[in-house]
């Protein structure tokens, strides 16, 4: 999967060769072209591209055209490492990112694997886990003010 983002600094994107750029790379003309249009109206787009011969030959074709792209991450997640590397405990890697420390343990054991929400949110913690504890912190308020 790729997301794609105007070039910053870039003045326009040029929409015929960025969509023939992502046609190029197995999906319909129509959908790449509605893809660059995704990319123009909101600032970025995700697609699956069937057909990628070489990544970084994807990536100047695009960057040619006014495109930035990047690989959006779709694979598994070691949990038991990730949770060591914060140095937490199961329960204490549950609470901070309100998981539930039965599914941590049965994913650490093999016996299940996240669902794409968790994973999701399990490369999200990865990459940025203090930013994920303080989005789901709320100070406690004060009595005295």
């Amino acid at each position: 999967m790729i997301s794609l983002t105007p070039v910053e600094g870039v003045q326009q994107v040029l929409a015929i060769p960025a969509a023939l750029a992502l046609a190029k790379r197995g999906i319909s003309l129509l959908r790449a072209k509605r893809v660059v249009e995704e990319v123009l109206s909101r600032g970025y787009a995700v697609v699956e591209l069937p057909t990628v011969e070489d990544a970084s030959v994807l990536a100047d074709d695009l960057r040619r055209a006014g495109c930035k792209a990047a690989e959006v991450k779709r694979g598994a997640v070691d949990v038991r490492d990730l949770r060591e590397r914060l140095g937490l405990t199961q329960e204490q890697f549950a609470l901070r990112y309100g998981l539930d420390v039965s599914a941590i343990r049965n994913w650490e054991t093999g016996r299940r694997k996240p669902d794409p929400a968790a994973l999701g949110y399990l490369h999200v913690i990865d990459r940025m886990p203090e930013e994920v504890r303080s989005a789901l912190e709320k100070p406690l308020a004060s009595a005295t003010s």
